[in-house]
């Protein structure tokens, strides 16, 4: 292995409300290697990187640079000394094309005006030099999410980043994306790059890094070369334990339809449809998948049966009752629960406490009051007992939900959304960014809910879950539904995303016989 090229030594962040997110943790980059960084939420991966990136400064401890004693500010100071990050949300800016993206903040001039083909000419080159071709005058909007990966990378490289730190780079890929990216990274790797690779799916973090650095409550719990490593082996220096994300799943008995989509379409302002004539049938005690890179119309279902959108034509259907502009409080209170994708904006209140998220759905019971007041002690108790089931990293109850960690975050709101006895469930992407410990528990929350009868709508990215959860899959492309599969777990990952790429598609007629619609 080369020479060490970045050193973290010793370093330790405590927040001024007394959490300690790292302590003493040494991580070491050797130059030329891809670097995977695994633990579970609340390990003290996303604070190490952050002040690696300069967006956190450690409490104690020192950075060195081949060498030398350095202090990182700001993402600023980072980007100056070669060290570029490329965050799970990808920070571009839609309405511009590539080109003006790639020099966001360090624009050409041609006189007072930006020299926009100098800005193109410098995307054309970097996108030749690493084998990342993308369209400069192509509007970001219009971009698949690989392809706004590829823009977000190539970014940092003109920048000057020889570090590069990738935070979940695959999680909305498909597998063809995914081996596309790895090409790449390994072109990357060859021209002299060090990667930092944060991922919980430890089947790609084999396939790409060289070595590993294992976290744990803040700590370091070793380094390890790859290829002395297996997959069990890191899951157990992460949690403690054996974790398998295979189920045997019970033989459920479907009961009769909970949620029914008829011939629902939307189109966008443009007048393109974004739902084209979806139909859909979901029953009790079974659990619906859609697969689908992102962008392609799940959002927008979503939306249609929480009853957020009225369509052009079709209704929308929660126990025979239509829900077409009702408002979340309404659709809940026909035993709808919702486990929304994004849990910073929409799933929690963040400067509210623990308590007071898991609360937030159920408090205008009778149950939860009286004369006016709230039941605190049997609300303190409803909360404790979750943390407990969860296993949610937390100080108490009455923590700011704001200060956990985003896996621990998650736990709080399938704890919420799944403890109200629900009818019918919209599970969003329930486990991106959680650890394999945090997903296991959440997909056992799942099936638990599905055995007692709770029709799930299941959305998600991650190709594995979908496969292993759903009793009925559908694929989803620009739009409409291209596939349905009855027995999900025979279907390989690679035969799924041909579909998700709309190289592949059933005829119309299967599908709807295979949804019994």
């Amino acid at each position: 292995m080369a020479e060490a090229l970045l050193d973290m030594r010793n370093i330790t962040k405590v927040y001024p409300n007394g959490v300690v997110a790292n302590q003493d943790v040494n991580f070491s980059l050797a130059e030329g290697e891809i670097h995977a960084v695994a633990g579970e939420n609340g390990a003290g991966k996303s604070t190490l990187m952050k002040m690696m990136f300069g967006m956190e400064e450690p409490s104690r401890g020192d950075i060195y640079l081949r060498g030398s004693k350095i202090r990182l500010n700001s993402p600023q100071d980072a980007i100056r000394m070669g060290i570029g990050m490329v965050h799970q949300h990808f920070m571009l800016v839609p309405s511009f094309t590539v080109a003006e993206n790639m020099v966001l903040g360090m624009e050409p001039r041609k006189g007072i005006a930006i020299n926009y083909s100098e800005a193109v000419r410098l995307t054309k080159e970097y996108a030749t030099k690493y084998n990342l071709h993308v369209d400069p005058t192509e509007k970001v909007e219009n971009l698949s999410v690989g392809m706004k990966q590829k823009v977000e990378i190539l970014k940092a490289l003109v920048r000057g980043a020889n570090i590069l730190i990738l935070d979940e780079p695959t999680a909305v890929l498909t597998p063809q994306e995914t081996d596309e990216l790895f090409d790449q990274l390994k072109l990357l790797k060859e021209k002299g790059h060090t990667i930092v690779f944060i991922s919980h799916k430890l089947k790609e973090v084999k396939a790409i890094c060289d070595r590993i650095t294992i976290m744990r409550s803040g700590r370091t719990e070793g380094v390890f070369d790859m290829q002395q490593v297996s997959e069990q082996e890191i899951t157990r220096l992460m949690v403690g334990r054996d974790v398998v994300l295979k189920y045997e799943k019970e033989a459920n008995s479907i009961g009769k339809p909970v949620l029914r989509v008829k011939d629902f379409t939307v189109c966008s302002k443009e007048g393109k449809r974004v739902l084209n004539h979806i139909q859909l049938s979901i029953s009790e005690g079974e659990i619906v998948g859609v697969a689908g890179v992102e962008g392609n119309g799940q959002s927008q279902l979503v939306d249609a049966v929480v009853g957020k959108l009225k369509g052009e034509s079709g209704s929308v259907e929660v126990g025979n009752v239509p829900i077409g502009g009702m408002d979340i409080e309404s659709v809940r209170g026909l035993g709808v629960s919702y486990i929304p994708e994004d849990r910073m904006r929409q799933g929690t209140a963040k400067e509210a406490s623990i308590l007071d998220n898991i609360i937030s759905t159920r408090f205008k019971g009778k149950e939860w009051s009286k004369l006016g007041f709230f039941k605190r002690s049997k609300m303190l108790e409803l909360t404790e007992e979750y943390i407990k089931k969860f296993q949610i990293k937390t100080s108490g109850p009455n923590q700011e939900i704001g200060m956990l960690s985003g896996g621990n975050m998650q736990k709080v709101v399938v704890a919420r959304e799944g403890s109200t006895e629900p009818k019918f469930l919209i599970a969003e992407q329930p486990t991106r960014g959680v650890d394999v410990g945090a997903a296991q528990l959440i997909h056992h929350n799942l099936l638990e809910l599905r055995s007692k009868g709770c029709a799930i709508l299941l959305i998600s990215a991650d190709l594995n879950e979908i496969l292993e959860l759903s009793d009925k899959l559908l694929v989803m492309y620009e739009g409409e539904f291209v596939a349905c599969f009855d027995h999900p777990s025979e279907i390989s990952e690679q035969e799924l995303g041909l579909y998700m790429l709309g190289i592949n598609r059933q005829e119309q007629g299967d599908i709807r016989r295979g949804m019994h619609v």
